[in-house]
């Protein structure tokens, strides 16, 4: 199959069950089946900051021990957000903008996580923190449901705990290295010991890199689309100062360097189809033909840096544990722009020139867009990421430092009542800017502001920076009333003062891009938050809110018989507001409300429609989530089973648009005022032998938009980025072979069902080109089903294993971006088939 083209016909059966059964089979078929003898070891969790068996959790606790995670490969955060059902996992734009929905509730871009991330104990506050390499994983917990009053701001879907292994006082440590295609390499390895007595180190380190799955035809390289090279140093060292008391400090120092904006568009404007016999503008998602011919190479740059240190004291009459993190990530990226449809840089003496040279050099871009001698249409067609100048450029940048630190007291002793308390301290500063430059083929410069005479001029530019500061108190009281039935009461209470201000130049001008849209004559503020007819001051002010909120969560356990337990909880969780970039309203207002209320429709006498209700402010985030739910045990503890049944109603839900049109670029959060969703869940595992054991799991989401006031006309639509259903199952076999030589084989499928990525679906919007309607039904992404597989021989010393990831190849969508003004998606391939070899020495 080409590189960079996405045929539909190789898409296959989307039947988790299916592929998994003949996965079965063949373990089966090569495993001695010997009636199973013992339980299966009991799982320690500590999802309720104590720990616990997994059964006595009033809620639902996806656990991956560190026999699954060396069995399954896990190494990523998509590794085990794919095994686990009721989430789902987006990461396209760069390495830091990652999505994860948990039941419904997805974090928007650009704003805060839905979840807590929890990374040994210590809660990581930046958005960046979870897309990264893990080693010397020991266990991963995701919890569902509101999680805040125990670990943190942000837990309204849930929360991650990652936990990993401490070094230890032997000296040792472990080699790892893995190659596939599309010269694809991972290079891990560590080393630990003993300092004094009590004291250990490790020092770790990896390197990944990989061309990718997809090639540029322009530019004729196949190391540019889709590209990563990263790599990681982590020490860590601990102190067991004496019986009650001990440290734990951490370092982190990465660095990535890859592509960016791996995007196509697709078109969904019917009336064009029509009229131009052209099917591919009304195109659906599922069926586009991958092309990338930028003549722009990506890239996305990131730094990262965490230090963190927590200590554990036994005060006698509670334990205490305290912890404070300092954390610096920056997230750059540049890219093609998106602008050439829009034709504001047509004029352009370097747009010309490009478009003559490719002409005359015979370029074809993708239908329905053309290019001919001239880029003014109807002589030809543009979109964005195009192979010409006329596109202009792309550069964002993303940079946090936090620093936060928690304290926390816990109750010791076996009695019926236990407690915990705590408080909180978070503060950040975040600086955020999108700009939109003029490509004089100078490639990207990696400022925000780039004057006129500059290389490559900035055209368009929101630039902000954010400061939060945030205090919480928080805890907890559980208490056995009987010896089967035990009751939790806890409590959280979040203040957080948030402060913007703006950062653009308010004297820079534009060449191209004015205030009120074509004929583009330029001389304009390059902030249309500066334009003045909107703001005749001609300054932003800063400014600042505060959000508070009260988040109290109450559940109940019932041990009914020895083997099964009921549960119950109910709790509201809590997403701070916060700010867009400054000058986003006045943007919408002048460029979409206006263009298109007041200059398109008018013209034709048609009614206005609905404008869009962006605001530069972004109100908070409050649900109130209902569960019940049941857990067993059955064949002798060797079959446990899981069942739970959820409602959630949430409360100016966040969620994240992308806008294009005669201003460039923006991305900003609304929030969607009330969102319905609820579903069930399911899960087992069983160990059926003594040397096999299978897993398998579903869940389904039932949303629903009731009200919404950015866009009112979506009343009744599901809730974006939330899949109608997951589902996920595997099996894996370990069994001696010769000596202390064993063979280890797993089977690990991952299916998520029909997804929409917008409030706008299955309806027709007015579009910037004149009015002409755009229809998004041919925008839901279709289901998918993902399989894994790992076969290889061991000891306790070596391992040698080869590996297929999505082995079957899935042709599949990671992520669809409607823009419905732009009349278009913006559209995401997945990763295809990679298999490759790994080995593994310990010493």
């Amino acid at each position: 199959m080409p590189a960079n083209v996405q045929t539909p016909e190789l898409r296959m059966n989307t039947n988790p069950v299916r592929q998994l059964i003949f996965c079965v089979l063949g373990m089966v078929l090569l495993s001695p089946v010997a009636p199973a003898q013992d339980a299966i070891e009991e799982i320690i969790v500590t999802a309720r900051q104590r720990e616990e068996t997994l059964r006595d959790v009033p809620g639902t606790v996806r656990v991956l021990t560190s026999e699954d995670i060396e069995r399954s490969g896990i190494q990523r955060a998509e590794d085990f957000v794919y095994m686990t059902p009721g989430v789902s996992i987006v990461d396209t734009a760069e390495v830091g903008d990652t999505q994860v929905n948990i039941r419904g509730i997805n974090g928007a871009r650009d704003a805060e996580n839905s979840y807590a991330l929890i990374v040994d104990g210590v809660l990581m506050t930046n958005p960046a923190a979870l897309n990264r390499e893990y080693a010397n994983l020991s266990q991963i917990e995701i919890l569902k449901g509101p999680q805040g009053a125990l670990y943190g701001r942000n837990a309204a879907a849930g929360a991650i705990i990652i936990t990993t292994d401490k070094p230890g006082g032997d000296t040792g440590g472990y080699l790892k290295v893995s190659g596939a295609g599309d010269s694809t390499w991972l290079y891990s390895g560590a080393v630990e010991s003993a300092l004094a007595e009590g004291v250990n180190f490790r020092v770790q380190g990896d390197y990944r890199t990989t061309d990718g799955f997809y090639e540029n035809t322009y530019l004729d390289r196949d190391d540019i689309v889709d590209d990563y090279r990263g790599y990681n140093l982590n020490a860590r060292l601990t102190w067991d100062q004496s019986d009650d008391t001990s440290w734990d400090f951490k370092f982190r120092y990465g660095e990535v360097d890859a592509a960016s904006i791996t995007f196509n568009a697709a078109f969904h404007l019917p009336l064009f189809a029509q009229l131009f016999g052209m099917p591919q503008f009304f195109e659906d998602v599922n069926d586009h033909e991958f092309a990338f011919q930028t003549n722009i190479d990506p890239g996305n740059e990131q730094e990262a840096t965490e230090f963190s240190a927590r200590v554990d004291h036994a005060l006698g009459w509670a334990d205490m544990r305290a912890w404070f993190l300092f954390s610096k990530i920056d997230n750059n990226l540049s890219a093609d722009g998106t602008s050439g449809a829009f034709g504001f840089f047509n004029a352009n003496q370097h747009c010309l020139n490009s478009v003559t040279e490719a002409f005359n050099a015979g370029v074809r871009l993708p239908a329905p867009t053309y290019l001919g001698p001239d880029p003014n249409f109807p002589v030809s067609l543009l979109g964005p990421y195009t192979p010409i100048a006329c596109d202009g450029t792309q550069y964002q940048e993303r940079k946090q430092t936090d620093f936060s630190l928690e304290v926390r007291l816990n109750s010791t002793g076996d009695g019926p009542l236990t407690w915990l308390a705590g408080a909180y301290f978070l503060d950040i500063e975040r600086e955020v800017g999108v700009n939109t430059g003029l490509d004089l083929g100078n490639g990207i410069t990696q400022e925000l502001y780039v004057p006129q005479s500059g290389n490559n001029p900035t055209e368009q530019l929101v630039h902000d920076r954010f400061n939060n500061r945030v205090l919480a108190a928080f805890g907890e009281i559980s208490y056995e009333m009987t010896e089967t039935t035990e009751v939790s009461l806890a409590l959280r209470f979040d203040n957080e003062r948030r402060e913007v201000e703006n950062l653009v130049p308010i004297n820079a001008l534009s060449q191209y891009i004015d205030c009120d849209g074509p004929p583009y004559t330029g001389n304009a503020p390059i902030n249309p938050g500066l334009c003045p007819g909107v703001n005749p001051a001609g300054s932003i002010a800063p400014k600042s809110r505060t959000f508070s909120q009260f988040q109290p969560k109450l559940s109940l356990t019932w041990d009914v018989t020895e083997d099964w337990t009921l549960f119950a909880s109910g709790g509201v969780g809590f997403k701070s507001g916060g700010f867009n970039n400054q000058g986003a309203k006045a943007t919408v207002d002048i460029f979409i409300n206006g263009l298109i209320n007041n200059v398109f429709l008018a013209a034709v006498g048609a009614p206005p429609q609905v404008p869009v209700g962006i605001t530069d402010d972004v109100d908070k985030e409050t649900s109130v989530s209902l569960e019940v739910g049941i857990k067993g045990n059955l064949l002798d503890d060797r079959l446990r089973l899981e069942a739970t049944a959820f409602n959630v109603q949430v409360d100016d839900m966040q969620f994240f648009e992308f806008l294009v049109g005669p201003f460039g670029l923006l991305r900003l959060n609304g929030n969607l005022d009330e969102v319905s969703l609820q579903g069930a869940e399911v899960g087992a595992t069983w160990a059926v032998t003594d040397i096999l054991d299978v897993y398998a799991g579903w869940g389904y989401v039932d949303s629903e938009i009731e009200a919404n006031s950015v866009r009112p006309d979506t009343v009744g639509n599901k809730s974006p980025y939330t899949p109608d259903w997951t589902a996920s199952a595997g099996a894996r076999v370990v069994m001696p072979l010769t000596g202390d030589w064993r063979f280890a084989a797993s089977a690990d499928v991952s299916a998520v069902g029909e997804t929409w990525f917008h409030v706008v679906q299955d309806q027709q919007r007015a579009t910037l080109f004149n009015g002409v309607a755009s229809d998004f039904t041919p925008t839901r992404r279709d289901s998918y089903t993902v399989l894994n597989l790992r076969v290889g021989v061991e000891n306790d010393r070596l391992s040698a294993v080869v590996f297929a990831k999505n082995a079957t190849e899935e042709v599949y969508l990671e992520e669809v971006i409607p823009a419905p003004e732009f009349g278009g998606t913006f559209i995401h391939p997945a990763d295809l088939r990679r298999i490759g070899i790994e080995f593994t020495a310990r010493f």
